[in-house]
């Protein structure tokens, strides 16, 4: 039962690591990436759906990203979704593609994305102590139903500590790449 715990909290652990990556990824840098776009939905025949189904992506240039729609009748609506995003860009449409062009970062602008990062990291850390939380609750009442001596929670709880610590290291590690990317001009 203890090594079921730590295990489900490992995972729930890894999870929410990947979880921050994956936001860490939408936040733009100088750098034009596909990632930027994974939080944008179109409206397709009355059906929310994420723009990475309904197009794809090419950077031919570091600042240019073309979306090439796979349905020619969503170019106007992607083109919208664009341009009503927070990234900041004017998308043009030549009738076949979507050529967008992200404007050079400002330090003020820099610094905003940086705090934003900062915000998602602390998400990111307070998920994983919330599931520390909950596992530790767990052995707690292993021990407290008599299912496992005292001596081996203490050591499960001290297993359970470290891996929160690693976890947390882990995601002040991406932090500290994505501060060091959105500060480089």
């Amino acid at each position: 039962m203890i090594e079921e715990t730590l295990a489900e909290a490992r995972e729930k652990m890894d999870k929410a690591v990947e979880f921050t990556q994956e936001d860490f990824a939408s936040i733009r840098t100088g750098r034009a990436n596909p990632a930027l776009f994974a939080n944008i939905e179109i409206d397709y025949y009355g059906a929310p759906t994420p723009l990475q189904q309904l197009a794809s992506f090419q950077t031919p240039e570091a600042r240019t990203i073309l979306v090439t729609p796979y349905d020619r009748g969503t170019l106007g609506d992607i083109e919208n979704a664009l341009r009503n995003s927070d990234i900041g860009a004017n998308p043009a449409n030549d009738g076949n593609v979507i050529r967008v062009v992200l404007p050079e970062l400002t330090e003020e602008r820099r610094k905003e994305y940086v705090k934003i990062v900062k915000g998602k990291a602390e998400d990111g850390k307070v998920s994983i102590r919330n599931i520390r939380r909950h596992a530790k609750d767990t052995l707690e009442r292993i021990k407290k139903d008599g299912e496992a001596g005292e001596d081996e929670v203490t050591r499960s709880i001290s297993e359970l500590d470290d891996i929160t610590k690693k976890k947390v290291d882990a995601i002040d590690k991406l932090l500290g790449q994505k501060e060091a990317e959105l500060l480089e001009v």
